[in-house]
């Protein structure tokens, strides 16, 4: 499947966990002290993510839109809900999210326990009225009250126990160890071709592609965690460019319009419009179609768009400007971003 999934069982009182030898490249996982992991929460979780009566019309699971086969998302260009609505958002992978600080494309959610509730609730994804409906559909299976008790020690569940529930069980969907991992950080040069090991130092150098997608000297999360306007749906917002002052905007323009204006919806912070969440690149293969909005079906088209500097618009991050590439450096980038696939470890 070229990712790992791995069980993290902590249950030592703990706040860090040294992940395994084959998950070269990846940092320490910080479980939260309020929500140590346990083989009997992970697995609660699990069942909590694959239940599609957690949806208005019963169609609908986390699962959905994070398949298996790849890397946790769904290979839609936005993600399809209930009655097959869609959205104006690419699914993410939830691999690796377990290391972000901050959750949704637009940061959100501050932890991830509270975006695992999130979706359950939004109109379009599962569409369940409101909090009680989900404890409602809970309530209403035996096992689950029964496995909620045993689990939490409570006889009252709560939304905070579900989003707890669920956050365990994506804490285990681990990916490192890729052939990048394996060349960089084990020191095994055969791992990369001679047209990847370029690409690394493509990369790291004038791509300035690690200037976001940070590599560190004893890990890569390849995410810096933070939000950027690189340009993409910027042209939605063209025509209300001259009218966007903070408190004014958002109620004349549509809903793909307002989902474009990305960071700024959370903070109203005016240099904020446009910016999306740096995502990870690893397991980036198995992931398309690109960017927040699935505008781009490969990765040469992303290499293409970086190349050229984006989309211009009043907040474009400064990090994007035409980079020149010549066609080889393209294919070298490429093939690159192909190394950071997660083997498993025989």
């Amino acid at each position: 499947m070229g990712f790992i999934l791995i069980l993290l069982i902590v249950n030592l009182g703990l706040t860090k966990q040294v992940l395994a030898d084959n998950l070269l490249g990846l940092p320490a996982l910080i479980i939260p002290k309020d929500n140590l992991q346990t083989p009997e929460k992970i697995k609660l979780g699990q069942r909590l993510f694959n239940d599609k009566r957690l949806s208005a019309d019963g169609s609908i699971s986390c699962a959905s839109c994070h398949h298996s086969d790849k890397a946790f998302t769904d290979g839609l260009k936005t993600a399809k809900g209930i009655n097959g609505l869609t959205g104006t958002r690419n699914a993410p992978t939830v691999m690796n999210a377990a290391f972000y600080q901050r959750f949704f494309v637009d940061g959100r959610a501050k932890s991830l326990e509270a975006q695992a509730l999130g979706p359950l609730t939004n109109p379009i994804e599962h569409g369940l009225k409101n909090s009680q409906a989900i404890i409602d559909i809970i309530k209403a299976d035996a096992n689950y009250r029964r496995d909620f008790k045993a689990v939490f020690k409570v006889d009252e569940i709560t939304p905070l126990h579900i989003g707890k529930a669920i956050a365990s069980f994506e804490r285990t969907l681990i990916g490192g160890n890729s052939k990048f991992d394996q060349y960089y950080f084990g020191r095994d040069r055969s791992q990369l071709s001679k047209s990847a090991a370029r690409g690394l130092r493509i990369f790291r150098r004038k791509g300035n592609c690690a200037n976001c997608h940070e590599i560190s000297w004893n890990n890569a999360r390849f995410t810096d965690n933070r939000f950027y306007n690189i340009g993409v749906g910027s042209k939605q917002l063209k025509p209300f460019f001259a009218m966007m002052k903070q408190g004014q905007i958002e109620d004349s323009l549509t809903p793909l319009q307002r989902s474009e204006l990305g960071r700024f919806r959370v903070t109203k912070i005016i240099s904020d419009i446009g910016k999306f969440k740096t995502p990870t690149l690893r397991n980036i293969a198995l992931t398309a179609p690109y960017m927040h909005d699935g505008s781009m079906k490969t990765l040469a088209e992303v290499i293409d768009y970086y190349d050229k500097g984006g989309d211009k618009n009043p907040w474009l991050d400064s990090a994007i400007f035409p980079l020149n590439f010549t066609k080889q450096e393209k294919q070298d980038l490429e093939n690159f971003l192909g190394s950071l696939t997660s083997q498993v470890k025989k």
